[in-house]
């Protein structure tokens, strides 16, 4: 028995890239093994995404062992995704619109986003934290209407599902995607967060517990608890 999760990545897995990045009025999401454990608690969530990633090598590969699929890793990194969605909308003159982290956060990793990409649009930024509902609701209404192509969102795991589905209900009709921690990253170090060394050896996990004491605990939960999770929900729903 397929699990739904597992569905959708292989679902999305036959999306070509170009259509990714150019099929309007669609929002997408990434799972690793410490989001997966909370996306089965939020299933229905997941499912209205018109598309799941799988990020990381850890998830890539217990979808071969399992199911015996293979998928490819992507993530809203510059080892992944993030390159060829910057550099299409540089290109293609499309315009981005980003709300995640810290107000100062996200305006230093704009700053750098322009450096490496001096042609890119961007037609906005927020941070990720809302002081009530009317405000989120006033900061959705103004996306739909300001109609960006690009919408990255970094609010953490479920939050930043939850405002960019609201978004889509709004009415927006541009391209969505969540990013997690890629804008504080780029705003703590430089663009290029992982060294080449630990993305061509795959220890970026092990590379991001090093570097951020805070994910430590997550990575250790995820390592005790998500093979068992994953192997039940495929052997017995």
């Amino acid at each position: 028995m397929k699990s739904i999760l597992v569905r959708k990545i292989l679902f999305t897995e036959q999306i070509a890239l170009t259509d990714i990045l150019s099929k309007k009025g669609t929002i997408y999401t990434f799972l690793n093994p410490v989001s997966y454990l909370s996306a089965l608690e939020h299933k229905t969530l997941f499912e209205r995404f018109d598309g799941i990633f799988a990020d990381g090598s850890i998830l890539v590969a217990a979808i071969r062992l399992i199911y015996g699929k293979r998928v490819t890793r992507r993530s809203f990194d510059m080892t992944s995704l993030a390159p060829e969605l910057l550099s299409y909308a540089e290109t293609h003159n499309k315009f981005l619109y980003i709300v995640a982290s810290r107000q100062e956060q996200v305006e230093k990793a704009v700053g750098i986003f322009k450096k490496r990409y001096p042609k890119l649009n961007v037609a906005g930024y927020r941070n990720g934290y809302f002081a009530s509902e009317k405000e989120q609701e006033l900061e959705i209404q103004h996306i739909v209407k300001m109609r960006p192509d690009y919408l990255i969102v970094g609010m953490g795991a479920l939050m930043q599902e939850q405002f960019l589905l609201k978004v889509k209900n709004a009415g927006f009709d541009g391209i969505g995607f969540t990013c997690g921690g890629f804008i504080h990253q780029t705003a703590k170090d430089k663009i290029d967060y992982y060294p080449g060394w630990v993305d061509l050896m795959n220890l970026r996990f092990l590379y991001r517990m090093y570097k951020e004491k805070h994910t430590r605990k997550r990575y250790l939960q995820a390592a005790l608890f998500f093979p068992a999770r994953f192997i039940a929900e495929r052997f017995f729903g």
